[in-house]
């Protein structure tokens, strides 16, 4: 296992990526600015689920074989470009009856279940995060300390760890400031106008990178 000090610095490494917005970050904060503190934590964990499928590909090699196949990162790019691409249009599209009359609109909800899955679906299908995960986490593996993917699933477990407490700061910090928002239907019609784009930047963001 790697030692303490190398441990120390993954943290630390850790948690300075993780405090700059990306797309899973994005995700989140959108649900907690829409939908509240307690979707917002649901999503932290449903992205959070997909983290544990990336690491535990990465343990296994599976991440090296996405690495090395043009085909296969094609494949996983745009099938979660065509999801946000989905989420997206739908909240851009989607006008409940009555919305103008900003009394008579009650916020939406989905069950806990459909927001954890959409996080973890968003997570799960972004090749760049298992490419991330693929580069990073072996650079504080040590060959002479023992197998490499017990070292690799110790350090995931550690990302996942500091990954909820950064993600769910992110999302109690949003949802509070979006209380007296999400009062107004015309208001939320604008978040859901704003998630729309959000979504739809993310698929952007992901047909721009290159296998």
């Amino acid at each position: 296992m790697p030692d303490i000090a190398t441990l120390a610095v993954f943290c630390a490494a850790t948690l300075a990526l993780l405090l700059v917005p990306g797309p899973a970050v994005l995700f989140i904060v959108t649900r907690s600015v829409s939908q509240g503190r307690s979707a917002g934590l649901v999503s932290v964990l449903g992205v959070h689920a997909g983290s544990l499928v990336h690491v535990a590909a990465a343990a296994l090699g599976i991440s090296a074989l996405l690495a090395a196949s043009a085909t296969a990162f094609t494949v996983v790019k745009y099938a979660g470009v065509a999801y946000l691409v989905w989420l997206g249009l739908r909240k851009l599209l989607h006008r409940k009856p009555g919305e103008e009359d900003e009394d008579a609109l009650a916020i939406p909800r989905h069950s806990r279940r459909r927001m954890f899955w959409e996080g973890f679906v968003v997570n799960v299908l972004n090749p760049k995060t298992a490419i991330f995960f693929l580069a990073f986490l072996p650079q504080f593996t040590d060959r002479h300390a023992g197998p490499i993917g017990p070292q690799i699933l110790l350090l995931g477990a550690l990302w996942i760890a500091l990954g909820l407490l950064s993600d769910g700061a992110y999302a109690l910090a949003s949802s509070a400031l979006a209380g007296r928002i999400r009062g107004s239907a015309r208001a939320r019609r604008r978040l859901d106008v704003g998630t729309g784009v959000v979504y739809l930047g993310l698929a952007a963001v992901l047909t721009g990178e290159k296998a």
